[in-house]
């Protein structure tokens, strides 16, 4: 029972690493959140720091998931799948894998409009894949403005700067994979100023 506890508390770093990153937060950010010292959390992510309730409780409502979720409680015999939606910076984000750790897969909704005005541009570590599955997404990815129609899809590195949003009178609604490694995708959107758009170019 011990070895069970000690893989279930030594599996919290590294989801408490990937829910931050997958929110592009920093750990200063995530401090002045939860009142949590960087120190502390730099600690509980790497495992150096072993997670009590009192630390974990404001974390798991920063990141907008359960206890059970963070400390990845074994199930309880009810093979339904109970995904919590998340609303961050104006966007809709269900996740749709529940382990730590390698691939990351998300569905996020965007209304119509902008949802952080002028184009913000962030970076950190990964690399990420996004499916347009409805409305039109436009992705700011260093020096490109793209605009991704249902169909689409986009790959890059996250340490190039990179923002989107909903573009045109619709939300978009899109598929994203975030991780370390895995295949490349096979659809690319090209930029919006230099093509119909709708068109896409295999890699």
């Amino acid at each position: 029972m011990d070895d069970d506890l000690d893989q279930a508390l030594a599996a919290v770093g590294p989801r408490l690493r990937a829910l931050r990153r997958q929110r592009e937060t920093t750990l200063a950010d995530l401090s002045a959140e939860t009142g949590v010292s960087v120190s502390t959390l730099s600690r509980l992510e790497s495992g150096a720091r072993r997670p009590t309730l009192e630390l974990l409780l404001p974390l798991a409502r920063a990141h907008g998931v359960s206890l059970d979720e963070l400390v990845g409680a074994p199930p309880t015999g009810d093979p339904r799948i109970h995904l919590r939606p998340v609303t961050r910076y104006g966007m809709t984000m269900l996740p749709l894998t529940r382990r730590a750790g390698g691939i990351q897969a998300y569905k996020l909704v965007i209304p119509a409009g902008s949802r952080r005005g002028e184009p913000d541009p962030q970076t950190h570590e990964g690399y990420e894949w996004l499916y347009v599955l409805n409305g039109r997404l436009r992705l700011v990815l260093g020096e490109q403005d793209l605009v991704l129609s249902p169909g689409e899809a986009a790959e890059f590195d996250t340490r190039v700067p990179h923002w989107f949003d909903a573009t045109g009178a619709e939300p978009v609604e899109f598929l994203s994979l975030f991780g370390r490694q895995g295949e490349r995708a096979h659809l690319r959107a090209r930029p919006k100023t230099k093509h119909p758009p709708g068109r896409t170019d295999q890699l």
